[in-house]
């Protein structure tokens, strides 16, 4: 897997990589960007989300109909001192839909232990809640 970045003046890079979509990266106003693009660190809390989005929907195929809507958060807690990587990420799922607790729980645990390769490839510390239709659900 490769991606391709250009700068493109500024703070502004523009990534391409095997699939041909663009994203468009830029740093905030405070580190003399003009924030026209998503910062690199929302990027890897956009592709933690994605990637582990991408395995529940995957596991639980059968079960789609069921859920109206799902949401994940992805909450990340930085380090103050340089370099300022992630210590914890929390993820929050929201989900909408007749579907029992028990198997988002165990698709959500199968992602986390078996499938998402961008939480294998963090150090921070991953944490997981379930809001179930409005109501918080805690792990079994």
């Amino acid at each position: 897997m490769k991606v391709m970045t250009t700068w493109n003046g500024k703070r502004l890079f523009t990534s391409v990589g095997d699939s041909g979509y663009p994203v468009r990266m830029d740093a905030t106003p405070k580190y003399g960007g003009d924030g026209t693009g998503a910062t690199p660190m929302e990027l890897l809390l956009a592709g933690l989300a994605g990637c582990i989005g991408i395995d529940i929907t995957m596991i639980l195929n059968s079960f789609l109909e069921k859920i109206t809507s799902l949401e994940i958060e992805a909450d990340g807690t930085r380090k103050e001192q340089n370099p300022s990587g992630f210590t914890a990420i929390e993820l929050i799922f929201r989900v909408e839909g007749d579907i029992p607790d028990y198997q988002i729980w165990k698709a959500i645990q199968m992602g986390k232990e078996k499938y998402c390769a961008v939480s294998d490839s963090l150090k921070a510390d991953i944490s997981y809640r379930l809001i179930l239709n409005g109501q918080e659900v805690f792990q079994p």
